[in-house]
């Protein structure tokens, strides 16, 4: 790989600060009824849909037709105006989900895969860049960079979008799952639902995770190569790019050998603004040593009382465990485990992954939840 693209790998996803596998809701920890099941959507059944659910692509009334369901929303900051990205699929009055991206400073690329099964299952959805992300605006300015004012940023993003407590879904994924569980505790009169995908609720217990369970699986003259680059500030050199993605990246953030990840997440990484995502995290997802280094809100979650998932993978850079035990702390919860996935599950547990999101979206809808 060209030495800038591996320089974008090494700037994944934050805390990314995206047995068979099988929707797992432990009995001591089911706090919501188990999901009904989900079957994912076939050609069939999509086809089947389109014609007998016409409502779904029905635009009448829109003001994105033209752009195929894309507009840029004007937001406020304390540094003036900025412009951010957001894109409309589907159309259903009851589930509209905003989508999360991680990072901070990737990209709604890396969710793509969602086109797959949001239509097939009648899901309203939106891909959203923040501010400072490939499709938005990108300002200079590193104060800019702050879990409070992004959490703003999505409640103006919402009034632009009219989403409110009757339909309006927040899905967030690694850092956006700490912007997610931020608007959740500041806003969440708003919330019909919240989704925490692979994002634990403390930082610290991410870094002692990554200490005590992740580095040790490393080759210790590996570690201890990536280790001195880092104490040496020289963290943009090739090889320590090279290093973590060899024996890091293909194992704990998307399971599979890197010529092999999914188009959608080799352009969003590409895409990635390392002036936001270097701040915050840090220089690699080996740990978080940025601006999100002390941010906690373990004891916090049981202010959060709308209905919750929370999902972990076994091969995540997160601790499943941790992120089961949350899905405890949270009052109205549910717990997604993909026992073959990573930090993307989304790709690397698919099936799992996809049938579980759905399957709360669903039973909140219906009100079994």
């Amino acid at each position: 790989m060209a030495k800038t693209s591996s320089r974008f790998f090494l700037l994944l996803m934050s805390a990314m600060l995206l047995a068979a596998c099988k929707p797992h809701v432990p009995a001591q920890i089911a706090q919501g009824p188990a999901p009904a099941s989900v079957s994912l959507p076939t050609p069939a059944t999509v086809a089947g849909n389109a014609s007998s659910n016409l409502a779904y692509f029905d635009n009448s009334g829109r003001n994105d037709v033209d752009s195929g369901g894309a507009r840029r929303i004007e937001i406020s900051t304390p540094k003036g105006k900025f412009s951010v990205w957001t894109k409309r699929v589907g159309n259903n009055p009851r589930i509209k989900v905003l989508i999360l991206h991680g990072g901070p400073g990737v990209t709604h690329e890396a969710y793509e895969a969602f086109d797959s099964y949001f239509p097939g299952a009648g899901i309203e959805y939106y891909y959203y860049d923040q501010l400072g992300s490939f499709y938005s605006d990108q300002p200079h300015d590193a104060s800019l960079w702050d879990t409070d004012r992004f959490v703003d940023e999505v409640e103006q993003v919402r009034a632009a979008l009219k989403l409110d407590k009757d339909n309006f879904y927040l899905y967030g994924h690694s850092w956006g799952g700490i912007l997610a569980i931020e608007y959740a505790l500041k806003h969440q009169d708003h919330l019909k639902g919240l989704v925490i995908s692979n994002m634990m609720s403390s930082i610290p217990a991410y870094n002692e995770y990554a200490r005590s369970t992740l580095m040790p699986q490393l080759d210790p003259k590996v570690l201890a190569e990536i280790q001195g680059f880092e104490a040496r500030h020289d963290t943009t050199n090739p090889r320590y790019d090279q290093l973590l993605m060899q024996n890091f990246y293909t194992q704990h953030l998307l399971r599979r050998p890197q010529e092999q990840w999914p188009e959608p997440v080799l352009r969003a990484f590409s895409h990635l603004n390392r002036e936001v995502y270097v701040p915050m995290q840090g220089p690699s997802e080996l740990g978080a040593s940025g601006k999100l280094e002390h941010w906690d809100r373990s004891k916090d979650l049981a202010k959060i009382t709308v209905p919750t998932l929370v999902i972990g993978a076994r091969y995540d850079t997160m601790d499943p465990e941790h992120m089961r035990w949350m899905s405890t702390q949270l009052p109205h919860a549910r717990y997604l485990y993909c026992a073959n996935g990573s930090h993307l599950a989304l790709y690397d547990d698919q099936k799992t992954y996809v049938e579980g999101l759905i399957g709360f979206l669903k039973d909140v809808d219906a009100g079994r939840f």
